[in-house]
């Protein structure tokens, strides 16, 4: 059983699109979608939900105003800055700044403060019909996406053995952030996907640093190709100079969006298609890297 992740060095590069299309192509695969804050697979995939189970997020403190003091001991040694005298003169969190680092817990002498872990974040087993799919959902401004990520890795990877799957695709999350790096670590293979501007390459640059940090294989896709043919081959050209094969060049068209408003895969969509074929030999190409 291998298990490849699609990365990008950035959003927008069509990464999703083409994982959802690499699903439809890989037969006895489980499907893991690594990008938490911001998960969009399961609106081409859309799964439906075998299993629940909330993940506790970050710590939040809140104050007892019926037992502070107040001494206001906890706004002071507050270094976030997160704890403000409301109307009624009593000291107050504010849960936008608040840091979960409980120390306004630890330090008050009422015994005024508490913490409980964040619930507003959930992660789902499910079922497509290219297999079953372990995908999360973040609530706004949540913290420890990374910690998130490994749980639902974890978890496909129970169910790839348990069904004796050939593969794990996750959808990995967009950047070179925390979330980035958990989605990265300990996979077999990582596809990356470029798109042909200049943010694009500075981006894929930026991944490609991480990656070889892990010194785990790289393959490359560049997304668009012919929208700027001069970046494209700038691209290209680097990706040679670091020794990283690139499968592909894919070509804009249309009916990549026309496949998504109607919930397909380019394959699904329209399988004779210039993209679809590519997306086949690319898939192909894969397989063989990954033996």
């Amino acid at each position: 059983m291998k298990e490849i992740t699609i990365l990008s060095g950035k959003g927008g590069t069509g990464k999703t699109s083409v994982t959802a299309a690499l699903a439809s192509l890989a037969g006895n695969a489980v499907l893991c979608d690594n990008d938490v804050d911001a998960a969009d697979l399961h609106l081409i995939l859309a799964p439906e939900v075998r299993e629940e189970h909330i993940y506790q997020g970050a710590w939040q403190a809140s104050i007892r105003q019926d037992i502070c003091l107040p001494c206001n001991l906890c706004m002071d040694k507050c270094r976030f800055g997160a704890i403000h005298l409301n109307e009624g003169g009593y000291p107050e969190v504010n849960p936008f700044q608040c840091e979960g680092c409980r120390l306004c817990e630890r330090i008050c002498p009422a015994n005024a403060i508490e913490s409980e872990q964040s619930t507003n974040n959930r992660w789902f087993v499910s079922s497509t019909r290219f297999g079953t799919m372990v995908h999360a959902k973040m609530g706004p401004g949540e913290e420890n996406s990374g910690k998130l990520v490994s749980t639902i890795r974890k978890k496909a990877k129970e169910i790839a053995i348990d069904t004796k799957a050939d593969f794990i695709i996750n959808d990995g999350p967009p950047g070179i952030g925390c979330s980035t790096i958990s989605a990265l670590s300990g996979t077999n293979l990582v596809v990356l996907v470029a798109e042909p501007s200049k943010s694009g390459f500075y981006d894929a640059r930026r991944l490609v640093e991480l990656v070889q940090s892990f010194d785990t294989p790289i393959l490359a896709v560049i997304n668009k190709a012919d929208v700027n043919n001069d970046m494209a081959k700038v691209i290209a050209d680097f990706f040679e100079s670091q020794q990283i094969p690139v499968l592909a060049k894919i070509p804009f068209s249309k009916e990549v969006v026309m496949a998504m408003v109607e919930a397909k895969t380019i394959n699904e969509y329209n399988g004779q298609s210039e993209i679809a074929q590519c997306l086949e030999t690319i898939w192909e190409k894969i397989k063989q890297k990954s033996v």
